[in-house]
């Protein structure tokens, strides 16, 4: 046989194969925070979205039902409720108690109000932060449109 197959068929050592072992982990352990920040990031890019939602679910809600809705933030409870104004009835519940984000209370208030014509009784902003202190800010204007940024 000649030298040049016998040196392919050698493989490797058990010490080259721990050094890429140990070269590997280590560079692993080094992605680990910053992998950590990015699903943290995402989950609150999430939940914005998904709050931002339920504010123009409930301002959609109001045109088509041609009723008052009240949408309510439990800041202890951390949840958005939506309900009937002028009538008893829960028409929504969305929970982001495992979304690792803080809602502030709405600058008019812990409730919102919006009319049939799909106006908002008034203008508000909604502050949302994040774990890694990441801050998204909500405007409910008075038109009842609701804005991200």
């Amino acid at each position: 046989m000649p030298k040049e197959s016998l040196k392919w068929e050698q493989g490797w050592s058990l010490t080259e194969l721990l050094i890429v072992l140990a070269i590997m982990s280590i560079m692993a352990m080094l992605a680990v925070p910053s992998y950590q920040s990015v699903i943290a990031r995402g989950q609150a890019r999430s939940a914005t979205i998904e709050i931002a939602s339920e504010l123009r679910l409930a301002r959609q809600l109001a045109m088509a039902r041609r009723e008052r809705l009240r949408v309510i933030f439990d800041r202890e409870g951390r949840t958005i409720t939506l309900r009937r104004a002028d009538a008893e009835g829960i028409l929504h519940v969305y929970q982001y108690t495992d979304k690792g984000v803080v809602v502030e209370e709405p600058t008019a208030g812990p409730e919102l109000l919006f009319h049939p014509s799909g106006r908002s009784v008034t203008p508000t902003t909604i502050r949302v932060r994040d774990s890694q202190g990441w801050e998204t800010t909500f405007t409910v204007s008075i038109t009842g449109r609701v804005s991200v940024s």
